[in-house]
């Protein structure tokens, strides 16, 4: 097994950075990668004009809009860990693909504006690790403006999130008025805009600066002490467990754009967050520590490369170690595949990697074999991971294309773009029309940007609104019930579907016909 298997893989730490638009996902990324030596120069998202983009943000559309639309994956080491970021969409009307990004982590960071506190997007987002028992960290951003209390902010943490929170450090004020930060954790105070030798100021054994600094002058300083008192006598206590459990996040207050407080964050998260955690399957726990070899797909992505038009396969390993060549089982199908070309990511710049392991996430390669979900293992193994959670879309729009000559390229892209995830696709049970769902409007954008760039194709698509989905049970059901208010669809496994047009419809259908048993598929994944 070549260097020690067991401390490469509790070397690993790998997270999703969670957040609303603009709170400074991206810019925090770009920090902590620069760190590690990723980058040596972060661009920032807003330098449109410079032409130089936020690494992490890669297709086209993106940089039109200014937004992280895929989820992309980055890697370094730092400190004696290897760190593997899973950067997810933050938009507000973002895809399935964010929240199958987080059955592939082992902790995320949330990253919450101070001025405005905990937003809509943050939530959902939120709500999915806490179903999913996932340890998560909050950074506290833009310090450096003014915002809203640190007291009140951590108050609706608690109350929003219901989730116990502990402040590992707290602001010195903010704003034009931000000095710095009081580290309880580490017991020290980092001040802001210093030079480097004079960052740091240690704290004696009762928390406080001895002897005479300039610090000491400011009123905040003693308001600093004040609140930290608060904190100590009635906050809560910092505990291991619940933070490993998800009941409690450590919170960290800094400013990403000034570089303020990453490093004392990304230090305390490697001590404190997760190594790889064990992964329920169909024949019970897997060890990420077993040396046999498992992983599974949880997203699939086409055209990375538009010179190439290549597709790959995300896989996040479970355990046992990748070597390229090596070759796996897709239990799902029963087949056999050597896994030739393999890639690890730093953004749009790819290295192909020969070996990698449990908590680590690679790109394999695709030509069409692979399943979002699937399992792949080695041996004689045959087992398969939990189901990853399949969304029930809300919108929907009929779609064709432009111009009938280019039915080919219009079948092709569709069939990729469908089984990438990005959107889902039913067919009218009598006419054949072709419809897309999706959870929001922006992967209806999406779907069409790259139906033109990647597949030569414009489309048309014609609203149809929002509808309520139900599956039919057992699939045996009269086409005739099919109407414009209850319309009968195939999904692309061909199960019969019908979309309402609202609560009122699905009622009235559901007495009408009480022997055609319905059911959501989202009411039993959660």
């Amino acid at each position: 097994m070549g260097t020690n298997f067991k401390d490469e893989v509790l070397s690993r730490r790998t997270f999703a950075i969670i957040s609303h638009p603009d709170a400074g996902k991206t810019t925090l990324t770009e920090k902590l990668l620069l760190f590690g030596g990723a980058i040596r120069d972060a661009g920032t998202v807003k330098g449109k004009k410079t032409g130089k983009y936020a690494t992490s943000d890669w297709m086209e559309i993106e940089k039109q809009r200014g937004i992280s639309v895929t989820s992309s994956v980055m890697q370094f080491d730092y400190n004696g860990s290897r760190v593997n970021i899973l950067d997810t969409p933050g938009h507000q009307d973002f895809s399935e693909d964010t929240y199958r990004t987080l059955t592939a982590v082992d902790s995320a960071v949330m990253i919450i504006d101070s001025a405005k506190g905990i937003e809509e997007q943050t939530l959902k987002l939120f709500k999915v690790c806490r179903m999913r028992g996932i340890p998560i960290f909050t950074f506290i951003n833009k310090l450096d403006r003014q915002g809203r209390t640190p007291l009140e902010l951590l108050a609706e943490l608690e109350e929003v999130m219901e989730i116990e929170s502990y402040p590992m450090n707290w602001p010195i004020g903010m704003g034009k008025e931000f000095l710095g930060i009081y580290d309880r954790f580490n017991k020290r105070i980092e001040q802001f805009r210093v030079d480097e030798e004079s960052r740091f100021i240690s704290l004696n054994e009762d928390g406080e600066i001895e002897g005479d600094h300039k610090l000491k002058d400011s009123g905040l300083y003693d308001q600093t002490l004040e609140e930290i008192m608060l904190l100590n006598e009635a906050g809560n206590e910092f505990s291991v467990d619940k933070v490993k459990n998800g009941e409690l996040t450590p919170v960290f207050f800094g400013s990403a754009l000034t570089n303020f407080g990453v490093q004392t964050f990304l230090e305390s998260y490697l001590q404190f967050a997760p190594p790889p955690q064990s992964r329920n399957s169909t024949v019970g726990k897997i060890d990420p520590l077993s040396e046999a070899f498992s992983g599974f797909i949880f997203k699939i992505q086409a055209n990375m490369n538009p010179a190439h038009r290549d597709r790959i396969a995300f896989l996040r390993i479970c355990s046992g170690r990748f070597e390229r060549g090596m070759s796996v089982n897709i239990p799902r199908i029963g087949k056999q595949i050597k896994l030739a070309q393999s890639t690890q990511f730093m953004a749009d710049d790819r290295s192909t990697v020969d070996e990698a392991v449990s908590g680590d996430i690679i790109g394999i390669y695709d030509t069409g074999t692979y399943q979002i979900g699937d399992t792949l293992t080695s041996g004689k193994d045959n087992f398969q991971f939990d189901r990853l959670p399949q969304f029930t879309p809300e919108l929907f729009v009929k779609v064709y294309a432009k111009n009938v000559m280019k039915q080919k390229h219009f079948h092709k892209g569709i069939q990729q773009l469908v089984q990438e995830g990005a959107i889902q696709l039913y067919k009218t049970v009598k006419t054949e029309d072709l419809l897309l769902g999706a959870v929001g409007q922006l992967q209806f954008e999406v779907f069409e940007h790259r139906m033109k760039n990647e597949y030569n194709t414009e489309v048309i698509m014609e609203r149809i609104g929002s509808k309520i989905v139900r599956w039919v049970e057992g699939d045996e059901v009269n086409e005739n019930l099919s109407s414009a208010r209850s319309l009968l669809v195939h999904d692309r496994f061909d199960k019969k579907v019908f979309l309402f047009e609202n609560d009122f419809a699905l009622r009235w259908f559901q007495e009408k016909n009480p022997d055609v048993k319905l059911y959501n598929p989202m009411d039993s994944e959660y």
